[in-house]
């Protein structure tokens, strides 16, 4: 059913020259804003929505920086494509550790799965997306068991799956912005998305990588990790994007990862 707002979105989109960005698109609804406890939250929904599909979004910027609004073309894109849209925030270094903001996580997860459905969404079919330290993130709660009832992860480029093996890919120590993140070497376990592997049943995954051939190597081996488990890994071989632009792109027409990755969520969640 096409509401209203859709058909004058439909509308103005059909003027639009062609091979023009749906970035700049008049497609973006405004959020609700929710206190979800340590943080706020926004949920992106369109009247007339009843048990659709979620796209929970954890934003990245080094465990330090970023906001819930840093979400480019995500929200516009997945409502025209039948999804709710749900971006946290989560507090921040060095007010709050790693292990703070993954609990921050799995409140904000919490708090969508149980009140998702009055804005019309299905508790029962949340993808939490997550890019950089996002990425992290949501690898970290989704393979712990802190995201329960999850029904897909996609995961966006990351170097931080294995906290140990990056270290030693650098001579056993951590580059800067990982060992702010990261300081004391007897957290790395607890805090590797790699150390839950098998630790349960896994929902399936998509893991996308850029340009980076360190980022590339620590997704290749994850994803090989979680396939040995009978995990259903979807792996994104993004090394056409920088970091900052396999994010960025996401919902833009004709983007490669944005087709993969709704071919990966309609086969998970939709």
């Amino acid at each position: 059913m096409i509401d209203r707002r859709s058909l004058i979105m439909a509308s103005l989109a059909a003027l639009l020259p062609a091979g023009a960005s749906a970035a700049w698109r008049p497609r973006q609804s405004s959020p609700l804003t929710v206190d979800y406890g340590p943080a706020r939250l926004d949920i992106y929904a369109r009247d007339g929505f009843r048990g659709r599909p979620v796209v929970l979004f954890i934003h990245g910027g080094a465990w330090r920086i970023g906001s819930r609004n840093n979400v480019n073309a995500k929200p516009g894109f997945l409502l025209d494509n039948g999804f709710l849209f749900v971006s946290i925030d989560y507090r921040m270094l060095p007010e709050a550790d790693v292990a703070i903001q993954a609990g921050d996580v799995e409140k904000a997860y919490a708090y969508v799965r149980a009140n998702i459905a009055r804005y019309g969404g299905d508790p029962d079919r949340i993808a939490v997306m997550g890019h950089s330290a996002g990425c992290h993130l949501a690898a970290l709660t989704g393979l712990r068991g802190g995201l329960p009832g999850v029904a897909a992860l996609v995961l966006d480029d990351t170097e931080a799956y294995d906290i140990e093996a990056l270290a030693k890919s650098h001579g056993g120590r951590l580059r800067p912005i990982y060992a702010q993140a990261f300081p004391d070497p007897g957290q790395w376990l607890a805090l590797s998305p790699a150390t839950y592997i098998g630790s349960g049943k896994h929902p399936p995954v998509f893991v996308a990588y850029s340009d980076s051939p360190i980022r590339a190597v620590a997704a290749r081996d994850f994803t090989d990790r979680l396939r040995a488990t009978g995990t259903k890994v979807t792996l994104f071989d993004g090394s056409a994007y920088t970091h900052m632009a396999i994010n960025r792109r996401f919902g833009e027409e004709g983007d490669a990862l944005t087709g993969a990755a709704m071919t990966f969520l309609k086969a998970a969640v939709a």
